[in-house]
């Protein structure tokens, strides 16, 4: 008889600290996907699990596959809406032999602050003890003591940049195999320490002290008794009690061994504490020195707005140091504004255009600037994904225009979008290569349009939702001592969680 496994999937990344709440219109936008049609998806984690089981000639009860753009927390009708539609027809579905979860970790809901451990909870509450859930996450993920109590195994994503979500949902589907068939019964601990950092120096293809830890961890799989590990740079932009990085490893009926090495593992991840800090520059500075730099392009990472952590895209502090600077050079600025790209569609191509543009989503970051400028390009707003957890997907801007502001051209969407590479700007016909400046907002997919070609690179201090440094952030729900706001914690020690 042919295994029956469940697939379903809620998968964004939360802010709460800015960004525009995320709405079912939110999922629509990028995808969901119910019952059968869920079963065309070949990309991504889903993608992978998929094929896995296809492969394992198993049966694959579909439930539903949600994804947007992060944003906000996901409202809380939104929420209800998705994991209701789930779970009934996971209810429907019974008997299963198995339930593999795509997630992320980093989500929150207006009223909810772990929407996956509640999502785990409750399709533990459905099929009961004996079936077996497996969870893949993002490295990013705030690993809870729900996630960890409800499921027999968290399995994370290993690059980023994130490259291996094809592969993270193979391995996830063969590690549920192997339960189901009793090969392997998971012990699974995690610990972490409370390092709270932006994810700046958290690359895991250069030699960055994230990519150190990932690499002690992955040596542990040689172990005949470890199943997987897994290391997490926590995402610093919600506000959640008992946050904090480290290590999660799952060994095969051995917890002291699961507990030895993810201590080790989060007692690494505080020895780079301080390297994972990054060093920061004004606008103002960044633009000085790099019209005193040969050629271009030179980067401008505004990481502090960045659509991927759920910033709403709307900044304009870049823009206006620039405007301030009179740069004369070819420049190009991304940013969203639904109300100036519907004004550039209004009066047309080739037209002059005079706006107020910039925080006007999310105004607690800074004040509109006056522009006049002249409507070169219009969009809908369509592009395709070449990567990345996307790959092959098409991201919708909305509407969407380029302004000229002299030589700076100012891409303006309706939407915010994920960064990959630059595929918005290819979009709409502008040439990176040929500009001095480029304001780039996710603080690293920028590698693969311009690693190979940035003259340099400047992390920018900027107001906004995501900044490089977490140092200033408000937090509420997250207590102190934790790193940055705390360089030495005496007595420190991991926190544990098992299941």
């Amino acid at each position: 008889m042919r295994m029956r496994v469940a697939v379903g999937s809620i998968l964004t990344e939360c802010n709460q600290f800015g960004g525009s709440p995320i709405n079912i219109q939110s999922f629509e936008r990028q995808e969901l996907r119910k019952g059968v049609d869920m079963l065309e998806v070949d990309t991504g984690v889903v993608g992978g699990t998929l094929q896995t089981f296809k492969e394992n000639q198993v049966e694959v009860v579909p439930l539903l596959y949600a994804s947007s753009c992060p944003g906000g927390p996901i409202t809380t009708e939104c929420y209800l809406q998705l994991k209701d539609e789930l779970i009934g027809r996971l209810k429907d579905a019974m008997p299963i032999d198995g339930v593999l979860l795509p997630l992320h970790g980093a989500s929150v809901v207006e009223d909810l602050g772990d929407p996956e451990g509640d999502l785990i909870k409750s399709v533990r509450y459905v099929v009961g003890n004996q079936v077996p859930i497996v969870v893949t996450l993002d490295l990013h993920a705030h690993v809870t003591d729900e996630m960890i109590r409800f499921a027999q195994a968290l399995i994370a994503w290993e690059t980023y940049p994130h490259c291996d979500t094809f592969s993270t949902g193979t391995r996830g589907a063969k590690i549920l195999l192997s339960i189901i068939a009793g090969e392997i019964q998971p012990t699974m601990a995690m610990a972490k320490v409370p390092v709270i950092t932006s994810a700046v120096h958290g690359s895991t293809a250069t030699d960055s002290p994230f990519s150190k830890v990932m690499n002690t961890a992955k040596k542990y799989e040689s172990d005949n008794d470890v199943v997987s590990t897994s290391v997490f740079l926590v995402h610093p932009y919600i506000d959640q009690p008992d946050m904090g990085s480290g290590g999660l490893v799952i060994t095969n009926n051995n917890m002291n061994k699961a507990i030895n090495i993810a201590n080790k593992l989060s007692e690494e991840y505080w020895s780079k504490r301080f390297e994972l800090e990054p060093q920061v520059h004004t606008p103002q500075e960044a633009i000085q020195t790099g019209l005193k730099t040969s050629g271009g392009p030179i980067l401008l990472v505004e990481t502090a707005d960045c659509c991927g952590g759920g910033a709403s895209g709307d900044s304009i502090a870049s823009l206006a140091a620039l405007l301030e600077a009179e740069v004369t050079l070819p420049s190009l600025v991304p940013v969203v504004d639904p109300n100036v790209a519907e004004m550039c569609h209004k009066v047309g191509i080739g037209q002059e255009i005079r706006a107020e543009i910039g925080y006007q989503i999310d105004s607690r970051w800074g004040e509109p600037i006056s522009i006049i400028g002249r409507v070169i390009y219009l969009s809908q707003g369509d592009f395709q994904y070449t990567g990345g957890i996307w790959d092959g997907s098409i991201g919708k801007m909305g509407p969407s225009a380029v302004i000229a502001l002299g030589s700076i051209q100012v891409l303006v969407t309706t939407y915010a979008t994920y960064d990959w590479a630059n595929e918005q700007f290819r979009s709409v016909g502008l040439d990176t290569s040929a500009a001095k400046f480029i304001v780039v907002k996710n603080p690293m997919n920028y590698q693969f349009a311009y690693g190979d070609i940035a003259k340099s690179i400047f992390i920018l201090d900027t107001p906004g939702p995501t900044p490089a440094t977490c140092r200033y952030l408000k937090y509420e729900r997250l207590q102190r001592p934790y790193f940055p706001a705390d360089e030495y914690i005496t007595n420190l020690s991991s926190t544990i969680l098992t299941n």
